[in-house]
């Protein structure tokens, strides 16, 4: 059985974002901030909002019980501060729990019951993102 840890991860993630166009709705105010301090200027690409909810979502999967501060850091970056050196920053948290709220709508994760806090994918989130792997990997053949 192919699953998320056999196809291309970029690959995955690009067609779980157009899977989820149908599934998730945009918010308005996507259109207009920055995905974090590190960052100079708002995304070019106007469906990014999909594609971080596809890519969180596959985070969710293979990291298991993760949650927002874990996935800060992983959506973080370096910021330039001018002559003085760079410095890590953490990513946005508010776009980061919408992310996760809108894809708990969709029930594709849940949170966790057990002693590690975080979300989990749920057997509809394992099973869309099987699908979309295993569509990838048979494709490519």
């Amino acid at each position: 059985m192919v699953n998320v840890y056999d196809v291309d991860p970029s690959k995955l993630v690009y067609a779980t974002a157009e899977q989820l166009k149908s599934m998730i709705e945009q918010p308005e105010w996507t259109f207009f901030v920055k995905t974090g301090v590190h960052k100079e200027r708002n995304p070019v690409n106007k469906d990014w909002w999909y594609f971080r909810c596809a890519s969180v979502l596959r985070k969710v999967y293979v990291k298991g019980p993760i949650g927002t501060a874990k996935l800060r850091r992983y959506y973080g970056g370096k910021k330039n501060r001018g002559h003085k050196p760079e410095r890590t920053y953490k990513g946005s948290g508010s776009i980061t729990r919408r992310a996760l709220q809108a894809l708990e709508k969709a029930e594709l994760i849940t949170k966790s019951n057990n002693e590690r806090k975080g979300r989990i994918v749920t057997a509809k989130g394992q099973s869309f993102v099987d699908k979309i792997a295993t569509q990838l990997h048979f494709s490519k053949e």
